[in-house]
């Protein structure tokens, strides 16, 4: 199996994890943030939907990212729905990335920067890897907090929670 392949696999399991978390998030608590330091759950929620397809795809089809050549705009909508077709519309970019490329783009260079400042320039597969998944499953933790905090029952990732009855 290709690297490629072995890396959607790895998504795709990650991504039923997280479409899980996301289907939780209830759109009337939006604007809740649990301490003014942190992000409302909108903005960490819509982070989380986006982030396949902001650096999964976007880290295959180009050869860097430059924050200062960028404008980020945070997800703005206002519906659970809006908020679930963004995961949705982001999970198919980041598959269809990763079905379309070998095992020699996915080995290529790529360059995070911010102007003449490179913050990081690695394989692409490393980025995928860290920047993307390990950043998804770190941003999924967050949120599994805020449901907690705002007692929406939180689903398993890899096993169980206190809110779901599994047999012995």
């Amino acid at each position: 199996m290709e690297l490629n392949h072995k890396l959607l696999r790895q998504f795709e399991q990650e991504a039923a994890n997280t479409r899980k978390m996301l289907e939780r998030v209830p759109q009337e608590h939006f604007d809740w943030k649990p301490h003014a330091k942190s992000m409302t759950l909108k903005r960490l929620a819509g982070h989380v939907a986006e982030l396949p397809g902001m650096f999964i795809a976007r880290v295959l089809q180009t050869e860097e990212h430059d924050f200062q050549k960028t404008q980020y705009t945070p997800f703005d909508g206002t519906t659970h729905q809006e908020l679930m077709q963004l995961f949705e519309d982001s999970y198919q970019k980041a598959v269809k990335a990763l079905n379309d490329t070998n095992v020699v783009e996915i080995a290529k260079t790529w360059t995070l920067r911010h102007g003449e400042h490179v913050i990081l320039s690695a394989p692409r597969q490393v980025f995928i890897r860290t920047l993307a998944m390990n950043h998804i499953i770190h941003h999924r933790g967050q949120l599994s907090v805020y449901l907690r905090l705002l007692d929406v029952p939180v689903p398993g990732m890899y096993g169980p929670t206190a809110d779901e009855n599994f047999p012995l």
